[in-house]
């Protein structure tokens, strides 16, 4: 969705051509997330009068992609590049369309009036926002954009020009502001009345603050300042006054000069190239930087809520999301599946004594162990995550197991219990359904276990326990490395839970031997590239495409459909071969392109029977199979061959040749394989 990234310098000279080339970097950073115009806020040249000490905000919008945005900056006479700036705070903003088209009006920031008094850029979606914009018309305030977004700056300007003192912090406005807000936001501001000052505020959208500074910082846990009439702590009441910061619960440089750099984001990947120091807001937090303070305040204290917010360390490498050398980061991430199912794996799985264990659940696997029921959630790639290890799972756990597309599992109001285990599948750990979902889980009582690709995530922090993947940072919006990791972490899970079933020793060790192959595996399906290339020379001009299987692998027809949708925008389908004389079979002639998938497994004889009903129909399918089946390239038209595996592990290397082929589609139809049209990588809104 949106891209958020503010960069503020305190004591740090940077010249304004600098502030810019950070700004559009750390945009650059969050294209992955998918846009549609891009802006940034910056202070302009100082005017000589009184009004409001002289300062200007200058904004500059542009529809279309960061470039356009870049080359557009310096065509501005009136802003000098090179003069120094020794604090400055600037703004910079990715937009997704939700209200209105695209447009340089409807791209953020968004400002409270023609003099750009307040500024504010915003990832999510504001509910409630034609009724705040009907009460804010009726006091006088002019919109002039389509967006939900521009509620928010008009709001501030009217209770700062209705304050009761001209002492009111920049942080008590933006309190203020989300008390009447509804919906889902992550905010940044800037003002002309608080130069230099910094304010960040989210609820259900992500956002996180780097920090950067020569100096050892004082602290790396912040208490968070309330501003209730009087919260409890060890049982005496106590008053903390949130227009009067305490700044010794702010960080500081240490030293005499006190310089400091802050990076506000939507996620790490544009802050990690300039620190690996940063901050994850909570929802409802109000950040605030002030003489190069950062300060944490909240409206009042919750029972059981943390009270300080903790400094954290970044362990990922600017190099993990960077292209190298392949032409897309989709490519590489194809590329990368040896090494990321290996990661997924590490420290985890003991092949020379067959025992897995899973240090983020490890803890609560009793409780899992008394559940009467799995429950499965997830979105999109996810939730085809949760279909292909289904199976297993309920082979080896020997336990119902439920598997939900996270927005029908709400539009239903789905009865959940007690002794019900929930998993909530997410690459980002911010897909607005998935969280929802997950609260709902919550508040009936069950436990939730998240499995995600980032750590410090909403899904993260808000389970009970969970599994991080470790799938490293994945840039591309159609998922691929998450996906077979999220596959590899859900099998873990099922041979956690059998490891006492003596039953199913045989199986297990089948399992655990298949993952210790599976890197090779993997590398041999990779090889297959050029083949696969030439099979999407023969398809790209094609209108729709049809992908099946059954068993153990129409997860993987779904998923292949879902990536070819994704980014080469034809129409295909993913089809349980199982169902097809139930009406798909009406669409089979010699003009439709048919994959197949049919390996030798429990469903086999089946899926053979298919194929002869798609080739007595003039079909020309292309099946992949596995390598020791000759029969099977007499009567098709093409196949691709895979090494064979142990069946449930199977889907991980027929999915990869669906991965290639999407791509190798994409390009040759002309599209950005990585930043496909109306889609963005993390879905942050219903």
């Amino acid at each position: 969705m949106c891209g958020i990234f503010a960069y503020l310098n305190y004591q740090v000279p940077r010249t304004r051509k600098e502030i810019f080339e950070t700004l559009i970097k750390g945009l650059q950073r969050l294209e992955y997330r998918g846009y549609d115009s891009a802006g940034i806020a910056v202070d302009g040249t100082k005017k000589a009068t009184t009004d409001i000490n002289g300062n200007t905000i200058c904004l500059i919008k542009k529809m279309g992609k960061v470039k356009a945005l870049d080359e557009e900056l310096y065509k501005k006479d009136s802003l000098n590049l090179e003069e120094e700036l020794f604090t400055h705070f600037g703004l910079a903003h990715t937009r997704w369309a939700t209200h209105g088209e695209p447009s340089a009006l409807n791209s953020h920031p968004h400002r409270s009036d023609k003099d750009n008094e307040f500024v504010v850029i915003h990832n999510g979606i504001i509910t409630n926002y034609k009724e705040l914009r009907e009460y804010l018309i009726t006091k006088g305030y002019e919109f002039e954009s389509e967006t939900d977004t521009e509620v928010i700056p008009k709001l501030i300007k009217y209770i700062y020009d209705n304050r009761e003192s001209d002492s009111i912090t920049f942080s008590t406005l933006v309190e203020r502001v989300i008390q009447q807000l509804e919906g889902a936001f992550a905010l940044v501001f800037k003002s002309r009345h608080f130069p230099g000052e910094a304010v960040s505020t989210r609820r259900g959208s992500p956002l996180l603050i780097g920090v950067r500074s020569e100096h050892e910082l004082l602290t790396d846990n912040i208490p968070i300042q309330y501003n209730s009439v009087a919260h409890f702590k060890e049982g005496i009441q106590e008053k903390n006054s949130h227009n009067r910061p305490d700044c010794s619960k702010a960080i500081n440089s240490v030293g005499d000069a006190c310089a400091v750099e802050y990076y506000f984001a939507s996620d790490a990947s544009a802050i990690i190239e300039h620190t690996n120091k940063v901050l994850y807001m909570e929802d409802d937090d109000i950040a605030l930087v002030t003489h190069g303070k950062l300060s944490i305040h909240r409206v009042n204290r919750q029972a059981g809520e943390n009270p300080v917010r903790a400094i954290q360390t970044l362990q990922m490498e600017l190099q993990q999301i960077m292209k190298g050398n392949f032409d897309a980061f989709m490519q590489k991430e194809i590329f990368e599946q040896p090494e990321s199912v290996v990661n997924t794996m590490r420290g985890r799985i003991c092949f020379d004594t067959s025992t897995v264990v899973l240090g983020g659940i490890k803890d609560h696997l009793k409780e899992i162990k008394r559940c009467k029921r799995l429950i499965l959630i997830g979105c999109g790639t996810s939730f085809h995550a949760a279909v292909a290890t289904r199976q297993l799972l309920e082979e080896l756990t020997e336990l119902p197991v439920m598997v939900e597309l996270a927005s029908d599992f709400l539009d239903r109001n789905t009865p959940v219990f007690r002794d019900d285990v929930c998993f909530f599948i997410s690459q980002s750990g911010e897909t607005a359904d998935t969280l929802m979902a997950l609260r709902y889980c919550k508040k009936h009582g069950a436990l939730t276990v998240g499995i995600t690709n980032t750590v410090g995530s909403s899904i993260c922090r808000e389970t009970d326990c969970g599994v991080h993947v470790n799938a490293g940072p994945e840039i591309g919006v159609a998922s691929t490395k998450a996906y077979t990791s999220q596959f590899v972490a859900l099998i873990m899970f099922a041979l956690m839970m059998s490891e006492d079933r003596l039953s199913l020793q045989a199986r297990r060790l089948d399992i655990i031997n298949g993952l210790r192959m599976l890197p090779e595996l993997i590398k041999k399906v990779l090889a297959l590239n050029d083949k696969i290339k030439a099979i999407a020379n023969e398809l790209y001009q094609q209108r729709s495409l049809l992908v099946m299987g059954r068993g153990f692998h129409y997860a993987t027809c779904l998923e292949g459909a879902l990536k070819i949708k994704e980014i080469t925008y034809m129409h295909s389908e993913g089809i349980l071969a199982g169902e097809l004389k139930h009406g798909p079979l009406a669409l089979i002639d010699k003009d439709m392109p048919v994959i197949m998938i049919i390996m030798r497994d429990g469903c086999y004889s089946k899926c053979h029977n298919a194929l002869q009903q798609v080739i007595a129909r003039s079909g020309r399918p292309i099946v992949l199979c596995s390598q020791d089946d000759p029969e099977m390239t007499k009567n098709v038209y093409q196949t691709i061959e895979l090494p064979h595996t142990v069946d449930c592990l199977q889907g991980i290397l027929s999915v990869i040749p669906l991965q290639l082929l999407s791509f190798h589609l994409a390009v040759l139809r002309g599209f950005d394989v990585d930043f496909p049209r109306n889609l963005a990588k993390s879905v942050t809104v219903e």
